[in-house]
């Protein structure tokens, strides 16, 4: 089925998940999450996987182990959208995100080495700041409160280099077009606005080449 976002009812299952994370009300309604989260979710991705490559759902389901939270659902439905960006919907609207979330220490290396050069560093900047004045949020997950060791505390791009991730971010609260297939115009166009800044990660930075860390 073609996508036609999500109805007013996806938000309203999730504000009564946020106040009911049990069991007993997941498995009572685990049908509406599959009808009207879960569906649109799907066919909004088989919608961008030509352009964008192939998407993938994240589990509904909490992992727990190492968490104070036990809560066991997710009051969110997230999704990857091949290795362009990330889509999330929740009671509070819709959400998008593309980049490095959080690095690892051989990507970090390399990305605040990219950020001191004054030409890799200063193409950056720019496309950080164009992103931000068509509305996106430049942030990172996580922050050093200083300089990183080995960088001045007065570097020009300071900012950037305390980064332990780099992404673009947009949200939007619940509205009438999140009904529509304007829904998917919206992530669209933010994965093409957030594209220079991905293409430079992808250049300067890439991939991990470190094991993952043991849990």
């Amino acid at each position: 089925m073609a996508f036609r976002g999500w109805k007013a009812e996806a938000f309203e299952f999730y504000e009564a998940l946020e106040a009911d994370n049990s069991r007993t009300f997941w498995q009572e309604h685990k049908g509406d999450y599959e009808k009207l989260v879960l569906a649109p979710m799907q066919e909004l991705l088989d919608e961008l996987a030509p352009e964008f490559g192939d998407g993938n759902v994240f589990r509904p389901y909490r992992d727990v182990r190492f968490s104070g939270d036990k809560s066991p659902y997710k009051t969110n439905i997230g999704a990857m959208v091949g290795g362009s960006g990330y889509v999330q919907l929740s009671a509070r609207g819709l959400a998008v995100g593309s980049g490095y979330y959080m690095m690892a220490a051989d990507q970090l290396d390399r990305y605040r080495r990219a950020v001191a050069d004054d030409r890799t560093g200063a193409a950056v900047e720019r496309i950080a700041s164009a992103a931000a004045a068509r509305g996106m949020t430049v942030t990172a997950h996580e922050s050093v409160k200083t300089a990183p060791r080995g960088y001045p505390k007065d570097h020009p791009r300071i900012a950037l280099l305390r980064q332990k991730g780099l992404i673009t971010w947009r949200e939007w609260v619940p509205a009438a077009w999140m009904g529509t297939a304007r829904a998917k115009d919206r992530v669209v166009g933010f994965l093409h606005d957030s594209a220079p800044l991905r293409a430079w990660l992808d250049d300067h930075v890439g991939p991990s080449t470190l094991p993952p860390p043991e849990r």
